[in-house]
Formats: C-alpha cells, structure tokens, sequence
C-alpha cells in the first residue's frame, strides 16, 4: 500500500483517496494517515463470518470515498461475488505466485516443495473466482538451492514494490495490456 501511495504523486493519473482496512490496528493506517491519506478500518470480526454484512458494512466507506480504482494490498479476506461484481473491471490485486501457479495461501513453500526454479508476482483483475482475473503484470525471481518460504518471499516482495505500482500506473492511464517484469 505504501508503494502505491508513494507511486501516485506528479504525472500519475491517479490518487489515493482512502486507505481502508479490516484490521482497525494495521499499520498501514498509521502509514497512510501520516502521507495525507484518508484512512478508516472496519473490522470482520464483529460479523463472525456473516461475509455480506461484514462487506456491506466496508463498503460504506468505500463508496463514499469514489474510487475509480480499488487496490487491494493485504487484504487477506475472500470477498463475495455481489462485492466483486460491484467493483469489477476496477478493483486489481497482487498475488505472490506467477498465476496461474498457487493461486490461495502459501505460495512459497508450495513453490519450493514442487522443485519450482523461479517464483514471483503477479498483478490481476479481481473476479469472483479466486485469484483467476485478467494478468495485468508479472514479475519473477529465482528460487535458490536452499531458500526457505521466508527467503523467498522477501526476493518476491521486493519485485511486488516495483510491479504493483507500475501496473497501476498503466492500469489508471486505460492501458490493460500486462507488464512483464524481469
């Protein structure tokens, strides 16, 4: 999130305009509330697993900050298909596995058992169906003899800072065609 933030200053064709969360103490509120941008959180843990109240009640915020764009960035909720549909062709994710490979939790390992020699990330279009949108960007790393699903997740991270924020860019500027990172 806060490489996105950072990113959209000058010549971008787009701003941030809230940084909304599920956790009302993540960090990235404090991050966000300290570059200038709205934030507000609101909890799924009162909706104890009622998906559509827990996201009825996000997406007030939401739709009163008028996003064209919605980025998600570790947001680790499953999001039902009437809150995807609402913001389809408008709402993009990142995923840390070169989709179509591991889609869900725990790439890394996933990818380090199967004997994978390179990992990475993967920028796409939500859809209802889990981590399956359009690829708008990929970026790879090499898995090395030895790493563990910490190590490679931190080469992976480092390449999500600089995909995410390029993606976006495009994306913003009309532009749907994928970016392919090294």
């Amino acid at each position: 999130m806060v490489k996105l933030v950072e990113s959209m200053t000058g010549d971008h064709p787009a701003r941030p305009v809230l940084v909304l969360s599920n956790d009302p103490e993540a960090g990235g509120l404090v991050r966000a509330r300290e570059m200038g941008v709205p934030v507000a959180a609101v909890s799924h843990k009162p909706f104890k697993g009622d998906r559509p109240a827990f996201e009825a009640a996000l997406s007030e915020p939401l739709e009163a900050a008028e996003p064209d764009i919605v980025c998600l960035a570790g947001f680790m909720r499953v999001l039902t298909e009437g809150f995807v549909r609402r913001w389809e062709g408008r709402m993009l994710n990142i995923h840390p596995s070169l989709l179509p490979k591991y889609r869900g939790l725990h790439t890394h390992a996933r990818a380090i058992e199967a004997g994978e020699t390179e990992a990475g990330c993967t920028v796409h279009e939500v859809t209802p169906e889990l981590d399956e949108g359009p690829i708008l960007g990929q970026s790879r790393v090499p898995v090395l003899p030895g790493d563990t699903p910490a190590d490679l997740a931190a080469r992976v991270l480092v390449q999500e800072h600089l995909l995410y924020p390029a993606v976006l860019r495009r994306f913003a500027a009309g532009d749907r065609s994928p970016i392919l990172l090294p």
